[in-house]
């Protein structure tokens, strides 16, 4: 991936975030990945609002990678918020959960989402599907 490009992981599963990080880690992706735990938090951070009213504590992320099942909001509610928001609406979101259900990727596409991705199962799996995004989204132009 770009550099320059900022990554927002929203995911509630802490469990799950470590082994995105480390995966990101072992690949080598130097890109600053921020992380928010449901889809409140995520945006308040996209917003800058309470904790993150400090710009430098929230940069606009090029990309974020959402989970479906989070506390207090989830990802399809957060993912609504995004697109309907002109301020977020162009960042892509990419909804990374460990749903295989059909109607949760139609729901997902149906709401804006630029990908939707299975969590791989393994961290072996894990790395394979960053290097993937990390080849994809380095071919691709981010905002």
């Amino acid at each position: 991936m770009r550099a320059h490009a900022r990554i927002l992981l929203v995911d509630d599963d802490l469990v799950d975030c470590e082994a995105v990080l480390r995966a990101f880690k072992t690949h080598r992706v130097v890109n600053p990945i921020h992380v928010a735990h449901d889809g409140v938090e995520a945006l308040h951070f996209l917003r800058r609002e309470g904790a993150f009213a400090d710009a430098s504590a929230a940069p606009t992320p090029s990309l974020i990678l959402m989970d479906l099942e989070m506390p207090r909001m989830n990802g399809l509610e957060c993912l609504s918020e995004i697109k309907g928001d002109p301020d977020l609406c162009h960042i892509p979101v990419i909804m990374f959960t460990s749903s295989r259900k059909e109607e949760d990727v139609v729901a997902s596409y149906k709401h804006g989402a630029a990908s939707f991705i299975t969590k791989p199962v393994t961290f072996e799996k894990m790395l394979d599907t960053i290097r993937t995004l990390d080849l994809y989204w380095t071919l691709s132009e981010l905002p």
